[in-house]
């Protein structure tokens, strides 16, 4: 695996949004197969069912994305991985390393430590902020928000 993606950019892949567009064309570009950590899924998850708690999107529209993300997994787009232990270890340095300049959240830096630790070399995020400490790290964060 070369590009990990983050979470938001895999919501706006599975449900619509301003940035869907843009997220499909990237995931076209990148190629796969693409790890999805068990970290990652439950956060996919969680966040589509707050996309329809908002009223963004519906319950039927909530059931697709999740139904076009199993056949994803079966087909081999996406990989299931357990979420390495060390991404904690390597957060935690990212945190302290970085936090206070940049204003990151745990949960971005949880993805761009994963991204690390499964060998990434490339982040695919929507999120500025997430995509300045990806490339501090190292990794290549190609995606731009316009």
């Amino acid at each position: 695996m070369s590009t990990y993606l983050d979470t938001g950019f895999l919501v706006s892949l599975y449900t619509p949004d301003s940035n869907s567009i843009k997220a499909a064309a990237y995931l076209r570009k990148a190629g796969g197969p693409f790890a999805v950590t068990l970290f990652g899924e439950l956060e996919l998850t969680n966040a589509i069912q707050l996309r329809v708690f908002r009223g963004e999107i519906t319950v039927p529209q909530a059931k697709a994305a999740r139904a076009s993300l199993e056949a994803d997994l079966v087909s081999g787009v996406f990989s299931l991985m357990p979420t390495p232990p060390a991404v904690y270890e390597k957060a935690q340095q990212l945190a302290r390393k970085h936090t206070a300049a940049l204003g990151v959240r745990t949960l971005d830096i949880l993805h761009v430590a994963s991204a690390l630790e499964l060998g990434a070399t490339a982040i695919y995020t929507f999120d500025r902020r997430q995509a300045a400490l990806a490339r501090i790290a190292g990794l290549r964060a190609p995606v731009r928000i316009l």
